[in-house]
């Protein structure tokens, strides 16, 4: 049993190790994150704010690189706003309620969202019904919208301002490569907003 579980943790080192060696021999892909970056530092310092979107997994981490921004990363400075559009129960339910569930971030967008914001819009298929919504209302609202998705992009990769797509085609590795480049782009927006004398 043990030999067997040792064989499984090893394909998916592996399996992990391949993922991050894809994503850094992608050079369109590693070419868009300084500009995710610009995008998100330019909004910041207009007064604007990162808005964040996605379901389960994706979820998730809309709620973790928000509180990255709101709280800190690296070190301490002031705090950026970070708005996760997955955490208010009320309004999801409500919204779900009266408006279908494809409507819970794209009706918060038309409330909290203003021109000049960024959207990131995480779905690991591209196809999130809900998703989709809320990147067509962002674009209607002048809301520049940054996706998350796998190697095909899916209905999100001719919809959004950038879309990142993580080398693979399987959930999972998907997911941790979104994480990978949202801490790092977290890590660059805190440094360009807040740049230290070791920079």
């Amino acid at each position: 049993m043990t030999a067997h579980l040792d064989a499984l943790l090893d394909a998916e080192f592996e399996k992990s190790r391949r993922l991050i060696d894809a994503i850094s021999a992608d050079a369109a892909l590693r070419a868009q994150v300084p500009d995710v970056v610009a995008r998100c530092v330019a909004a910041l310092r207009r007064g604007n704010k990162i808005l964040f979107a996605g379901n389960g997994g994706s979820a998730a981490d809309a709620q973790h690189w928000a509180a990255e921004l709101v709280s800190r990363f690296n070190y301490d400075r002031p705090g950026l706003p970070g708005i996760a559009l997955t955490t208010d129960t009320s309004a999801l339910t409500a919204i779900g309620n009266d408006y279908g569930y494809e409507r819970v971030f794209a009706r918060q967008l038309e409330a909290l969202g203003r021109k000049g914001d960024v959207l990131f819009a995480i779905s690991t298929s591209g196809n999130s019904r809900n998703i989709l919504a809320a990147i067509d209302t962002a674009n209607e609202s002048g809301i520049a919208t940054i996706g998350f998705t796998g190697r095909s992009g899916g209905a999100m990769a001719d919809r959004c301002t950038l879309c990142l797509r993580i080398p693979s085609d399987e959930t999972p590795k998907i997911q941790e490569g979104h994480e990978l480049l949202g801490h790092l782009i977290c890590s660059l927006i805190e440094r360009g907003m807040f740049p230290r004398e070791d920079d």
